[in-house]
């Protein structure tokens, strides 16, 4: 395939343009994890200083919502509103970039892209703003933390993100930049199922302990904890459709203290990467039994903990029709690319898109000219470029005006 040109779109003022990316290299050289992100919900408030919406800062976390009152929508009952996303908050990482706005603090980077998500939203405002009487409704712009864990839109659905125009949400879009795989410019995604759950286990095998040189006088859970392991791959692909694939992964198995010493227990911890919402449960209860079933077999026991993470992220089809056909009309056929298959990570924006008809894609940030060698996000060398700053504020403005015009 050949890569395709990237040509930022017009309608996006020069100034405007130069302001998004030394907003974007202020929030990269001074990142923030977690839920709390003080800087950087400063430089938000800051950078939407002027426009004339209505600010609401988050009470459990430095979140920001940002209200923009259409000039052209109806009152009343027939008033509706747009939800507009980009997530702030980067990776407990140490950078390995050599660029001269490289994170200035120690283990803390944005390897995934979070500083672009910002000021594409923060460039939509002012795009917005500028056509306001255009807009047949309001717009919500959802400014969150925590989206690397450990989720910050549920705390803003909860403290009333929804709710935030007063009126009702008719439909929400979010965009992800990438720094590999796609050549620069690239718009991809897909309807239905597009990111997976992500949910946490760990299995405890629980034995008694002994001495290494008379295992029979022990419950040894070491071996029992890697027939556990191997028994779990075979469970996958003997009791679920490969038509609706899964990922269950052991990252950790532990136990034990020195080579002559049969521990008490030993801890297995695995990821779980599901694409609906059937096998979700279905493979939590699997987990169990194989866990319970071959402990016992070996008369020992087992203790299975489940920490049910991000639900699986899905496009509603209207919607996502609606954003390709933007997308295709804006930026051209060529730079849209339907994906075969979701992707197995997990975005916390599946509990906005439970709740409103929602519509997610990717942006390839890349510069290199072979995005598959490329380093990947979440890469301590994750390189973005910021040239695609002005077509993401382009999009995400479009959406806004093109959906809140649409009668549906």
């Amino acid at each position: 395939m050949t890569a395709p040109a990237h040509c930022p779109p017009a309608g996006v003022p020069g100034a405007l343009a130069s302001a998004l990316i030394a907003l974007r290299r202020a929030i990269h050289r001074d990142p923030e994890i977690g839920m709390h992100l003080p800087a950087t919900q400063q430089r938000i408030v800051d950078a939407l200083a002027g426009l004339d919406l209505e600010i609401t800062l988050g009470r459990e976390l430095s979140s920001v919502v940002a209200v923009l009152r259409g000039g052209a929508a109806p009152d009343g009952e027939r008033r509706r509103a747009v939800l507009l996303r980009g997530d702030m908050d980067a990776l407990p990482l140490a950078e390995r970039l050599d660029v001269d706005y490289a994170s200035e603090r120690d283990g803390v980077m944005h390897a995934c892209g979070h500083d672009l998500h910002v000021a594409g939203l923060v460039g939509a405002a002012h795009l917005l703003r500028a056509r306001r009487d255009e807009l047949a409704g309001d717009v919500v712009f959802m400014f969150q933390p925590g989206e690397e864990g450990p989720g910050g839109a549920v705390v803003m659905l909860d403290e009333g993100l929804l709710e935030a125009a007063g009126s009702p949400v008719v439909a929400a879009y979010a965009l992800h930049v990438g720094s590999a795989g796609h050549p620069l410019g690239t718009w991809y995604g897909r309807p239905g199922p597009m990111m997976a759950a992500a949910d946490e286990c760990v299995i405890r095998v629980v034995g008694e302990g002994g001495h290494g040189s008379q295992p029979h006088l022990a419950k040894d859970p070491v071996p029992v904890a890697c027939e556990i392991v191997l028994a779990l791959q075979l469970m996958v692909t003997r009791q679920f459709d490969a038509m609706d694939p899964m990922v269950v992964t052991v990252g950790k198995i532990a136990g034990g203290t020195k080579d002559n010493i049969i521990p008490d227990d030993a801890r297995i911890e695995l990821t779980v990467r599901t694409f609906s919402t059937a096998n979700r449960d279905r493979v939590h209860e699997a987990i169990r039994r194989v866990a319970d079933g071959i402990s016992a077999a070996h008369g020992l026991s087992a203790e299975v903990t489940t920490l049910m993470g991000y639900p699986v992220t899905v496009n509603d089809d209207t919607e996502y029709a609606f954003l390709r056909a933007t997308v295709e009309d804006i930026f051209g056929a060529q730079r849209h690319t339907e994906m075969a298959h979701p992707e197995a990570g997990a975005e916390d924006f599946a509990f906005v898109a439970q709740r409103v008809p929602s519509a997610y894609v990717f942006l390839s940030a890349c510069p290199a000219e072979d995005p598959a060698s490329a380093p990947d996000n979440h890469s301590p060398r994750a390189h973005f470029d910021d040239v695609v700053l002005p077509d993401q504020a382009v999009l995400l403005a479009e959406l806004a005006i093109r959906r809140l015009a649409d009668p549906r």
